[in-house]
């Protein structure tokens, strides 16, 4: 059951459905992919109040597409806002990415099966401001949205990433969701030292506007890094977001673990990986306050 003093928590997938429900280990909370419960009714969407009962829920979504130009999808907003109304979260989030164009000018819009990198531009900005306060709207609350890891960057980039997203939360007053994960495979994949590189970022957002942290594994292929969420959390993630604590305090996170997935027993050991963490900064921070 969750606490107040507990700040991970895990992706709650299909093959732990039952078992997580038999055990109910300590945990801040779960998250599940928003898409997933889009339907009417149904044994998922059971499954899904079923865990709502026993712990808060964080709905991490994948279709939204934020940066797209063309708008939003109104019928993927209307199930968000369905869902949200339905399953009460603790926080909702989604990308920073873009997927939604038409083919040509005057044709129907299509939907990417992809999270497509943005350019961090202004103009790139109002769109997904635009877009962000649309759901927002809609949903009545704020909305967190993920830094992607991205293979690619726009030639006509003009903003640091960390100051679109300071800019995007004071414009619309939502939150960040910082995937740590995801800035040390860029900086792998970009040849720039990840620690270093995904500290500075850190310390560049506004503390404020993190409302929730990811952690995962990533496969290294020698050529390219993978953000592929298959694996345990890397020693320079573990780095990385030690010092996230220490900067931005105790901030919920979520293991994120979505191919290859391992027994229960392993997120939860990784979940305890980072509640150590949470609590040794809560601790040291509590020491210094008593000092001075």
């Amino acid at each position: 059951m969750s606490s107040p003093e507990l700040h991970a928590g895990i992706g709650w997938r299909q093959p732990h459905y039952a078992e997580l429900m038999q055990r109910r280990p300590a945990l801040a909370f779960i998250e599940v992919h928003s898409e997933n419960f889009f339907a009417e009714g149904g044994a998922a969407l059971a499954v899904l109040e079923e865990g709502r009962a026993a712990y808060p829920v964080s709905l991490h979504g994948v279709g939204l597409a934020l940066g797209s130009a063309a708008g939003l999808d109104p019928w993927h907003l209307d199930r968000l806002a369905q869902l949200v109304e339905r399953i009460d979260p603790v926080r909702v989030s989604d990308h920073a990415s873009f997927a939604r164009a038409p083919l040509a000018p005057a044709k129907p819009v299509l939907h990417a099966n992809d999270l497509l990198p943005i350019a961090f531009t202004p103009a790139s900005l109002a769109i997904m401001a635009a877009n962000v306060q649309r759901v927002q709207d809609r949903l009545k609350r704020p909305l967190l949205v993920e830094n992607l890891s991205a293979y690619l960057r726009w030639a006509d980039d003009s903003l640091a990433e960390a100051d679109f997203f300071n800019r995007l939360a004071r414009r619309t007053g939502c939150g960040l969701l910082l995937d740590i994960n995801n800035l040390v495979v860029n900086a792998l994949n970009a040849g720039v030292p990840a620690l270093r590189t995904t500290c500075d970022f850190i310390d560049a957002l506004d503390p404020s506007a993190v409302g929730e942290i990811h952690l995962a594994g990533h496969a290294d292929l020698g050529d390219i890094v993978i953000d592929d969420h298959g694996s345990r959390v890397a020693a320079p993630v573990w780095q990385a977001y030690r010092h996230a604590i220490e900067r931005l305090g105790a901030v919920p996170t979520l293991i994120e673990w979505d191919t290859d997935l391992p027994p229960l027993d392993v997120l939860l050991d990784e979940a305890a990986i980072a509640q150590r963490i949470v609590d040794e900064a809560v601790c040291c921070r509590a020491e210094e306050a008593v000092v001075a």
